[in-house]
């Protein structure tokens, strides 16, 4: 096989998971913005989802809420996205919508409070064995504003007790993903603010846990693909949630801030092994004041252009250059490969697959966009009232 062929071959194997939120209407922390034709339940969110895919070639599966995506029947909803050739990935839980949670879910000091987090994590698996999915990941918005409001040990070992309930529960093919956030909603500290935090608990737990890595969940400077190359290197990275940011967690189209860095993390992934399929490559946004299945359209396309120049990389003479200490020679190599137009490769994946090599035209073309505002009237949007 050719060089070119084998990075075809792998580009045809991606798959990159989109999240059902980010069909519904969202905003910022001032406002949400309603736009036209928006799913009103999860059914429609899957008929959006499996638009993108129909386009794309490579986001067969659509990743739940729960509750923001909570039906009467997991199985019948898990069919519904079988007949629209998807499949149901990733159960997200929320432990940080309910007043309850003021001073935190599963590290809260008030016993019960912690009960009602942790029943909410139990209850999301036995919805995982309803649809199918593998993969139950855990965000949680726990922490502090002020020095001595709680005791900072005390809550990691809660942390961990309920981790470790949750993880008894798992079944033998399911896995825990934990994701880390710097800062926010707490300020003072954060309960899983970095990837160690995420590591140790997920080392002392078992082969079942995994960190995610949120790509807008870091300080400014922090070098993300050291954190993937060592996690892979571990055994210990299980998926991503996509996005892009140039302030905070912004929650803007992968690589629409800074593809270069895109770029060097899916380089480090495919260094290390992760297009074999147990990595989670997953889309976290929202799509406020932009089209939104247009948006998660481009950015799957902005994850396999990525994926392509990462794998475009010339290793040999890579080694080559870092082996003789020729410093300028191996950045070159990656310079290269960042440079290269990918494009025409891309669209003749497609062609081979049998899909239209532009995606986004494609979809212009469909007339989903004018059918879903014409028909969608009525009833109450999804969304997230932040």
């Amino acid at each position: 096989m050719t060089e070119r062929a084998a990075v075809k071959a792998a580009l045809k194997t991606q798959a990159v998971e989109t999240p059902s939120w980010a069909y519904g209407n969202s905003g910022t922390r001032f406002k949400v913005f309603a736009q036209q034709g928006v799913p009103r339940d999860p059914r429609e969110k899957l008929d959006d989802a499996a638009k993108v895919h129909e386009f794309t070639g490579v986001a067969p599966t659509v990743a739940l809420h729960i509750p923001w995506d909570t039906v009467d029947d997991y199985a019948a909803l898990a069919r519904h996205a079988e007949d629209r050739g998807l499949r149901l990935g990733a159960i997200n839980s929320n432990t940080f919508q309910d007043d309850d949670y003021r001073l935190g879910s599963v590290c809260h000091p008030d016993a019960s409070v912690r009960r009602k987090a942790v029943d909410h994590l139990l209850e999301c698996v036995d919805i995982m064995d309803a649809t199918g999915s593998k993969d139950l990941k855990l965000w949680f918005a726990d922490g502090t504003n002020y020095p001595g409001q709680d005791d900072i040990r005390a809550r990691q070992d809660r942390l961990a007790e309920a981790l470790a309930e949750v993880y008894e529960r798992l079944g033998d093919d399911q896995r825990m993903l934990l994701e880390y956030k710097l800062f926010e909603p707490a300020f003072y500290t954060t309960d899983v603010p970095d990837w160690g935090t995420a590591y140790a608990h997920c080392l002392r737990l078992g082969p079942k846990a995994r960190v995610v890595v949120d790509t807008g969940h870091h300080a400014p400077g922090t070098n993300i693909e050291f954190i993937v190359a060592t996690l892979l290197r571990e055994g210990k990275l299980g998926g991503f949630d996509f996005n892009s940011r140039f302030y905070a967690d912004d929650d803007l189209m992968v690589g629409a801030a800074d593809p270069f860095q895109l770029f060097r993390i899916m380089y480090e992934v495919v260094r290390g092994g992760g297009l074999s399929g147990d990595v989670a490559f997953m889309l976290d946004q929202c799509h406020n004041v932009e089209s939104k299945i247009p948006a998660i359209v481009r950015s799957v396309m902005n994850v396999q252009e990525a994926t392509a120049k990462a794998l475009s990389v010339d290793r040999d003479a890579l080694g080559a250059a870092q082996r003789g200490g020729d410093v300028l020679g191996a950045n070159a190599v990656l310079m290269d490969a960042f440079s290269t137009d990918v494009r025409p490769l891309l669209r003749e994946v497609r062609e081979e697959i049998g899909l239209d090599p532009d995606p986004m035209a494609a979809y212009a073309r469909s007339g989903w966009a004018e059918k879903i505002v014409a028909e969608r009237v009525g009833g109450e949007q999804a969304g997230w009232g932040a």
